[in-house]
């Protein structure tokens, strides 16, 4: 991690100073503030003699392991929603330190130079990043970043001063350029209270994951890095995206009347741990839990979510050499339908591929565009034995709970017919073998590619459920990638089109009594709740961290009063009129 900016504020009062950025995760916090520049390799041209080059090679080397098992000790300690969101990162950081593009061309550099392995190292980035800048791609132009990332990790084990990462966090508040999600979970655990960043998007793998650590986190703050000293006193608002700068005693006293309002409101949504998630006009509505672990499992269980909306799989195949084999996947099936005790369980096969990239060489590693490449559903048929081994444990799993299989990425009638005839093939092979299996596993379709979304009459008849995944339908239908800075206003699912396609899947699945759940972001911020009550949503699925709160939002409408106001909102030409609906 790339050092922080050194000195200290100057001595003496400084004024106050009030700045404003995009609240991307809640919360309110007071800190000191830690400054961190833009990564650079600032390193200058330095030559090695001949008979130094094996030591050069050997010293890149050791960082470049010493790096390999900073992320591994990283990966084997996160747990729960971590797993996903940074895990990810984590995972395509640690490929990319094995890539022989990058390996190859830093020792034929040293050897060539003979340079050392610090310059060698710059040299090679900026290679990299003259080829990254002529992609005409911009997913894979922002893959710059992680490339960089990776890069400032190996530099800092090459310097003499160790470690890398900055220390002595707790109780300070991180302001800097941008955060990766992987990083964001080590400075979480040495005690960051808040980040500030100059650049980043609320719609970010970053916000995502900062909003599950209940993290407050403030993006898109205009020349923060000029008006923020190391040293400087910060109050932070991630509801409003203010910052103040050097508080004075007025300020103070408005921090704690925040914080006590703040221990009220979570005072009060504990009382709602064991309350129906039930409209004012008496309608119940279902919420189910996102998640991917035992500990998402027990925490759902505890909240009195009515069962798991999606259980991710891609943690057992992340971060690892081998493939899990079918007892390790039936064992954590079956644990995650025992922990919800008879209540549904619905798990998503595997959905690998685009930015979960795994070691094992399942997903292919040179694709041009792989968030439209071989992923989801296309992969695992791709990939029969895979796919084989990872039905049969969900099935022999379905005899311990409710359990419900769910299909990532459909696009094609095709598709689920194959999963569906696997099944049937699977089911009827375990039972000749002796295994208990659930008289009936219903199956479900992901509606996250916008043409099964407009498809959907034909092949409505092979689901019994239905999900929608709003994180990458948006960014398929709005052609707006999420992770994209500039695209920020851009993606959001508060875009008519969006709100019109999520209205006739969900009318679409009434008509047929399919059930329709949501399980993207917008389904756990409890703002948008009434918004989706009014399009017919009955059925939510998010992240256990946001159940309560929208337990209160839906607590506190009147469904009948919503679906009144639906044409109106459907109506809305543009984001702004959909915000009016809001508020209004």
């Amino acid at each position: 991690m790339p050092r922080a900016r050194a000195g200290l504020s100057p001595a003496g009062p400084r004024p106050v100073q009030l700045l404003s950025g995009h609240g991307a995760s809640r919360g309110t916090a007071l800190g000191r503030a830690r400054v961190r520049l833009p990564h650079a390799l600032e390193v200058a041209e330095q030559r090695v003699p001949a008979q130094q080059v094996d030591k050069e090679l050997k010293r890149l080397h050791a960082a470049l392991d010493a790096a390999r098992v900073e992320m591994h000790d990283l990966r084997q300690r996160l747990q729960g929603a971590l797993n996903q969101e940074a895990g990810e990162f984590l995972d395509l950081h640690a490929l990319l330190l094995d890539d022989p593009e990058l390996l190859f061309g830093l020792d034929e550099l040293i050897r060539s130079g003979p340079f050392s392995a610090s310059y060698a190292l710059r040299l090679q980035r900026d290679r990299l990043a003259k080829v990254f800048d002529g992609m005409d791609d911009a997913y894979l132009k922002s893959r710059m970043d992680d490339l960089d990332h990776v890069i400032g990790r190996i530099h800092a084990f090459l310097q003499p001063v160790l470690p890398p990462s900055v220390k002595g966090l707790a109780g300070e508040i991180l302001v800097c350029e941008n955060i990766a999600p992987s990083e964001m979970a080590q400075l979480q655990s040495q005690g960051v209270v808040a980040i500030i960043t100059s650049a980043g998007s609320a719609l970010s793998h970053s916000a995502i994951l900062a909003r599950s650590l209940h993290l407050p986190l403030i993006v898109n703050v205009p020349t923060l890095l000029q008006r923020i000293s190391d040293g400087d006193v910060l109050i932070v608002d991630g509801s409003d995206g203010s910052i103040t700068v050097n508080p004075q005693a007025e300020n103070l006293r408005d921090y704690r009347v925040r914080l006590k309002e703040h221990a009220r409101e979570q005072r009060e949504l504990g009382r709602l741990r064991s309350k129906p998630s039930r409209t004012r006009d008496q309608v119940d509505i279902a919420l189910l839990a996102n998640a991917e672990s035992l500990e998402d499992v027990t925490q759902a269980h505890a909240l009195g979510a009515q069962g798991l909306g999606l259980y991710r799989t891609e943690f057992l195949f992340l971060q690892r050499n081998e493939l899990p084999d079918e007892e390790e996947q039936f064992q954590a099936y079956r644990d995650a339908a025992l922990g919800m005790a008879g209540r549904l369980v619905t798990i998503r096969t595997l959905d690998l591929g685009a930015d979960k990239a795994d070691r094992t060489g399942l997903t292919l590693s040179n694709e041009d565009n792989p968030a439209l490449g071989l992923r989801g559903v296309r992969l695992s048929l791709a990939r029969p034995k895979v796919a084989d081994t990872q039905l049969r444990a969900i099935l022999r799993a379905s005899a311990y709970g409710k359990i419900r299989i769910l299909v990532p990425m459909v696009s094609t009638r095709d598709e689920l017919l194959a999963v569906r005839r696997r099944m049937t093939r699977l089911t009827a092979q375990l039972r000749a073998e002796g295994h208990a299996i659930s008289e009936r596993v219903p199956l479900g379709a992901m509606i996250e590619v916008p043409a099964a979304a407009f498809a959907l009459e034909s092949f409505i008849d092979l689901v019994d459920f239905l999900s929608i995944g709003t994180n990458d339908l948006v960014q398929y239908l709005l052609a707006a990638d999420r992770n994209n800075e500039a695209l920020g206003e851009l993606y959001s699912p508060l875009h008519p089109a969006v709100l019109r396609l999520l209205a006739l899947v969900i009318e679409t699945g009434a008509r047929h009594r399919i059930p329709v759940a949501v399980c993207g972001e917008i389904a756990g911020d409890a703002r948008l709740a009434p918004l989706l009550l009014a399009l017919g949503l009955t059925e939510f699925s998010l992240h256990p961290g946001t159940l309560l709160e929208v337990r209160r939002a839906i607590r506190d409408s009147d469904l009948g009063a919503l679906r009144a106001r639906a044409p109106k909102l459907l109506a809305a030409r543009d984001r702004r009129g959909i915000e009016r609906w809001i508020t209004g």
